[in-house]
């Protein structure tokens, strides 16, 4: 279940200090599990680097299930910012959950997205607003692969060199359009596909990729790998019978040219 505070605090309006690279809303959504270590300079950093690019901002920083004091340290961000959203799950319902969690809550004209786990630098951001490597262990970067390779087998993506980064910028109507039903490790593919079926053009962009410094990672751990496989078998059923909700109308489609996300 996820807390309802605040949920009707407005896209806030930047203090211009330069000239913005766009004059549309940005919603970045923060998935957060047992992230105490970094949470703060995390959303921190989110702001101070809207606030850099000029952008009218909100943080949604969804809490999912943390054992630890993820979520009282959410609730008092955002008690002090009414740019800052924290959203809550009452147990760990998984990545995917989190995400979709933001995304229905995005009021924001884009959509940003980002592990919260300080492995990236948000202020790469602006290389996707400007249209313009990974530091995984070996076993990650293998996984990725494999995982990829599956994903292309069994749901036809294709041209996607890096399916699960998690750093992805797109318009919030085209990603709320997807109806993102996945709840775990699935949850990229099945926007990725649902984009392409829908003739989203997308940029891949590099991006900077750090080490974990805080926390565990939870991805490579056997239980979440079988569900995964599990997820992408019912994944595939539902997809046979999706559509997107409305048609997209060529104009639609060419300003989804800012939909793009990092290789």
């Amino acid at each position: 279940m996820k807390s309802m505070k605040s949920l009707e605090r407005p896209v806030a309006q930047p203090s211009l200090t330069s000239e913005a690279l766009t004059t549309r809303s940005l919603s970045i959504v923060l998935p957060a599990y047992n992230e105490e270590a970094v949470i703060t300079n995390t959303v921190r950093s989110c702001l101070q680097t809207a606030e850099r690019l000029g952008l009218s901002v909100q943080v949604l920083v969804v809490d999912d299930g943390s054992r630890d004091h993820t979520g009282a340290m959410v609730d008092a961000l955002a008690a002090a910012d009414p740019r800052i959203v924290a959203l809550h799950h009452s147990s760990n319902r998984g990545y995917g959950a989190a995400l979709v969690t933001g995304f229905t809550t995005a009021q924001g004209e884009l959509l940003f997205f980002m592990d919260s786990d300080g492995q990236f630098d948000v202020a790469d951001l602006a290389k996707l607003l400007n249209r313009e490597h990974r530091c995984d262990s070996l076993l990650r970067r293998l996984n990725a692969w494999g995982w990829k390779q599956v994903v292309r087998i069994v749901l036809g993506l294709h041209g996607i060199r890096d399916i699960d980064c998690a750093f992805k910028l797109f318009p919030t109507q085209f990603v709320q359009a997807c109806n993102i039903n996945a709840q775990g490790a699935t949850v990229n593919a099945e926007l990725l596909v649902k984009l392409q079926r829908m003739h989203i053009p997308m940029v891949q962009i590099p991006v900077r990729h750090f080490p974990r410094m805080h926390g565990t990672a939870t991805g490579v751990s056997p239980r979440v790998i079988v569900r995964a496989f599990q997820e992408l078998v019912h994944l595939r059923v539902r997809l046979r019978a999706w559509p997107p909700t409305e048609p997209l109308t060529m104009s639609t489609r060419e300003n989804g040219r800012v939909s793009m996300f990092p290789q």
